[in-house]
């Protein structure tokens, strides 16, 4: 099968570009350098090009904080929806499959609980959460084909994450304040590489939350773990949203996922978030980071 993803350079996007080859499969990785989302010819020509027979669009601004900034704004716009919108288009010429990576950040984070794939109650909260949802209403608007897997604390091993920020600060810090109150479950690229690839063959289509499994926890949660399965003694101290300040957009409190349509489609869901933070420490060890 002959794949095109975007982002191929991203933390999601070059794990999925080796599950996809380790499986076989023509997998075309292209980032900015080889196609500007943005420019409507430019996806045109590459897609038309490649001739997928599906599209995983892994491509996006997500720098949450620097898309509040108003000279940011329209950049990160043209990105999540107006890029999102050029890719659909060109899917539909070309009848090929899309499959659009989408963040729980459409919804309001508001209350307790999980957040149903088929939910239509958005309200997002931030220019990122806002863009993102245009993204996937030009997708669902466009297409019948389509897969809308929507995702939350992502990391891997290409660029920044959580799990790094932790691991550099708790070198020169005895205490870290870290948020108690956001709720939510992280996802590791490596495992939801795997179970896009085994999506994307199929023709299950539709809407999709996935992290990996293990509960639904606070950040401060998901730092204490790292640092113990790190063997390092910085202690973690909860505190409120309000009381941790500092950030320029608005984070969801709920960023509970129901996952259940994946395991009703036949998909074999994520492990368990700390065996994946065990491995993935163990891979930052051996140095591919």
């Amino acid at each position: 099968m002959r794949i095109l993803v975007t982002g191929a350079k991203g933390q999601l996007g070059s794990d999925l570009i080796r599950e996809l080859t380790g499986r076989g499969d023509d997998a075309v990785g292209v980032d900015v350098e080889e196609m500007d989302i943005t420019d409507a010819e430019a996806v045109a020509r590459v897609l038309q090009e490649v001739h997928p027979d599906a599209v995983i669009h892994c491509a996006a601004w997500t720098a949450v904080d620097a898309a509040e900034e108003p000279e940011n704004r329209e950049t990160v716009r043209r990105v999540n929806a107006v890029g999102t919108e050029n890719i659909a288009r060109v899917c539909r010429e070309l009848d090929c499959k899309m499959m659009y990576i989408s963040t729980d950040y459409v919804f309001s984070g508001e209350g307790s609980q999980p957040w149903e794939p088929d939910c239509r109650n958005y309200a997002p909260l931030n220019v990122y959460g806002q863009t993102k949802l245009e993204g996937e209403l030009a997708v669902s608007g466009l297409l019948n084909r389509y897969f809308i897997v929507r995702i939350a604390w992502v990391f891997g091993l290409n660029g920044g994450n959580f799990i790094k920020t932790m691991l550099r600060l708790g070198q020169t810090h005895e205490s870290l304040r870290v948020v108690k109150d956001q709720i939510g479950t992280p996802t590791y690229t490596k495992d939801l590489a795997r179970l896009l690839a085994d999506m994307i063959v199929t023709d299950r289509y539709g809407y999709y939350h996935a992290t990996n499994e293990g509960g639904y926890i606070s950040w401060a949660d998901f730092a204490a773990e790292i640092f113990r399965q790190a063997g390092m003694s910085t202690k973690v101290v909860p505190v409120t949203t309000a009381e941790y300040g500092m950030s320029k957009a608005k984070r969801p409190f709920n960023s509970r996922l129901d996952k259940h349509k994946l395991t009703e489609n036949g998909f074999v869901p994520l492990p368990d978030w700390r065996d994946a933070l065990t491995r993935y420490l163990k891979e930052l060890e051996n140095g591919k980071a």
